[in-house]
């Protein structure tokens, strides 16, 4: 039994050097988790205390951010599709899963996906530089049409002004197979390629991105209007994920500053 002297005497003595490091710690890592938008794990997290100059393992970030309830958003299942009649225009899958490509604007990727909100189903289309994994244009609209991956491939051209031909890869959604969006491909020298019908494998870079997103923001709030859907997606793609959001495919690096590395080392003659 311990003497209440003794006892008293424990109350009394400083808290052990062990406990502070992991209180302060335990701030950097809340603070870290709250920056990332309350998405990031203990690995990323880890990452970005290591930036810092903090000394730490991800075991030690892991047992910190569980003890804390921090945790990274978790992926929801996927709804099965059904599929109807064959498109009326199909490209071969020239891309074939080649998803590591040499330089920037040589391949894009694009897919579309729905989002809640209480006045109904606005729809968005994204697309992607396979380089640098950044979405270098997006669109939104309240209905799935050809005109809303025309108006996402349309912001990517006119940002990226690509003065070669290159490819461009979907899915064989209807809004890829009609005419108009062959006729844009045919007028900006761009190059089909489809996946095959009902493989989303096929395109997993643009899936993972879409994921990504509702894990991350749009699955968390049920959106009162389709403008504030609008203001949260622009607020995801263009001041978090582009910027910030780390890549492990970019050696733990956001699309930005991936390309932004690259070209100074292209200049340097690295």
């Amino acid at each position: 039994m311990v003497h209440f002297r003794g006892f008293y005497a424990w109350l009394k003595e400083p808290l052990s050097q062990r406990v502070l490091e992991d209180a302060r710690q335990t701030e950097l890592i809340q603070q870290a988790w709250t920056d990332s938008g309350k998405v990031y794990g203990y690995r990323k997290l880890a990452d970005d205390l290591r930036d810092a100059g903090e000394t730490c393992s991800e075991n030690r970030v892991a047992r910190l951010a569980s003890f804390a309830g921090i945790a990274a958003q978790i992926e929801y299942k996927r709804q099965p599709r059904r599929f109807g009649a064959k498109p009326s225009v199909v490209a071969d899958a020239t891309l074939d899963r080649q998803f590591e490509v040499d330089a920037p604007d040589r391949v894009w990727v694009i897919d579309i996906t729905y989002i809640r909100t209480h006045e109904g189903w606005p729809y968005l289309a994204v697309v992607i530089d396979l380089f640098t994994r950044r979405v270098v244009g997006w669109s939104m609209q309240s209905r799935m049409t050809t005109d809303l991956a025309l108006q996402a491939l349309l912001v990517a051209v006119w940002r990226r002004k690509p003065k070669h031909r290159f490819l461009i890869h979907s899915d064989q959604g209807s809004q890829f197979t009609g005419k108009e969006w062959q006729s844009f491909l045919s007028k900006h020298n761009l190059d089909a390629s489809m996946s095959s019908r009902g493989n989303c494998h096929d395109n997993a870079v643009a899936e993972s991105l879409i994921h990504l997103l509702k894990r991350e923001r749009i699955r968390q709030p049920t959106y009162t209007t389709r403008d504030a859907s609008r203001r949260d997606v622009f607020d995801y793609i263009e001041m978090f994920y582009n910027p910030t959001r780390k890549h492990t495919n970019n050696g733990i690096l956001s699309p930005v500053d991936y390309e932004t590395e690259q070209r100074k080392m292209n200049k340097a003659g690295v």
